[in-house]
């Protein structure tokens, strides 16, 4: 007996759910906010995260498989940027939100 198809909206309500968490994490979404400035090295992160290079590339990895960031080599360093604009209206529509529930969303205890 085959098992039944997972219904085509949960599906689709996980795969957002993953891609809003990849935002979660206050150092990711750090991350994310700098590199909207343009592109950074590792070393550059971590100096402006006051974080362990470890840490920094732990999310990054996240970010990067997500579809955050994208990563490109040059010699032995590893550069980092936005991998889509659309990213940028993301988080600008996000502060927008968080501005007029800024309040409300402080004083959450649910999530």
């Amino acid at each position: 007996m085959t098992e039944p198809i997972k219904d085509v909206q949960a599906i689709q309500s996980e795969l957002f759910a993953k891609f809003f968490h990849g935002l979660s994490n206050p150092t990711r979404y750090r991350i994310v906010e700098i590199l909207l400035n343009g592109e950074k090295s590792v070393g550059e992160l971590v100096e402006l995260l006051g974080a362990k290079q470890s840490q920094v590339s732990n999310q990054l990895a996240c970010l990067k498989w997500c579809g955050y960031v994208t990563s490109r080599q040059e010699g032995k360093y590893i550069y980092y940027s936005i991998a889509d604009e659309r990213v940028r209206m993301i988080i600008e529509l996000a502060r927008q939100v968080v501005a007029d529930n800024a309040a409300h969303i402080n004083s959450c205890t649910r999530m």
